[in-house]
């Protein structure tokens, strides 16, 4: 295969899953890892892609939102061990803080009928996983609701989180990065996770390991502010011990 129908591939795929990274496509094509990076630096120059920690995504996929039934279907297998990963993490009692996401839906889902806590969330989504649930006190933060995400946004949501104080706060993130730290599309997105995470003392944050190294629009804060990263084995040994640097335990599921 020639360099120019390799980057032609190369695009292609990029543009399918939304992120290539340099390890897989090296096996995919036969060819060394620096090949690659050779070949995502030339889609890079040409505008077709921009490079990322370990990667590239598509061009113009840096403030790009898919609706949320098309995230749903994405990582669904990760997703999905990461959500009973995180079912551990819940206190006996309390309070907790359920972030919009595709991943804290699944979570929220996966509740136990033997839960008695009190849940705070934003999220359209993942109140209608709870609200019949018997022993859970569901309060639901009003505000504008993104037709994206289904998430209440703006003044409402950020004065009811600045008014409450949760045991721990299970956030989503579209991208998070060693130097980028937590990053979302859509600013008033940024504002109410930002919220969310200063409204708890524990925070755990639910990412698969395709957003490492994706850097969004609007950064709402950084590892450090974060106590445990569950994600999927995905994310290789070195990249954990790099997120760990920065604070966060890390528990691939």
């Amino acid at each position: 295969m020639y360099a120019a129908e390799r980057q032609q591939e190369i695009l292609r795929l990029a543009r399918e899953s939304g992120r290539v990274d340099v390890l897989s496509l090296s096996e995919e094509f036969q060819v060394t890892a620096e090949t690659v990076r050779r070949d995502l630096k030339a889609l890079d120059r040409a505008g077709l892609v921009r490079r990322v920690h370990g990667g590239a995504i598509p061009a113009g996929r840096l403030d790009f939102e898919p609706d949320l039934a098309e995230r749903d279907t994405v990582a669904a297998d990760e997703k999905d061990r990461i959500a009973r990963a995180a079912l551990a993490e819940l206190p006996a009692d309390g309070s907790v803080i359920v972030d919009a996401g595709t991943t804290a839906a699944r979570f929220a889902g996966a509740f136990p009928l033997e839960s008695g806590l009190t849940v705070v969330t934003h999220a359209l989504p993942v109140a209608a996983r709870l609200a019949d649930h018997p022993g859970i006190a569901l309060h639901l933060v009003g505000g504008r609701v993104r037709h994206r995400t289904r998430a209440a946004v703006d003044a409402w949501a950020l004065r009811a989180y600045g008014e409450i104080r949760a045991d721990v706060a299970f956030i989503a993130t579209n991208g998070f990065s060693v130097d980028g730290g937590l990053t979302t599309p859509d600013l008033a997105e940024a504002a109410v996770k930002r919220a969310a995470v200063a409204a708890a003392r524990r925070v755990v944050l639910l990412a698969d390991s395709a957003k490492f190294g994706r850097e969004q629009f609007a950064r709402f804060g950084d590892l450090a502010d974060v106590d445990l990263l569950i994600t999927d084995t995905g994310l290789g040994e070195e990249d954990a011990r790099a997120v760990e640097r920065r604070g966060p335990e890390v528990v691939r599921a």
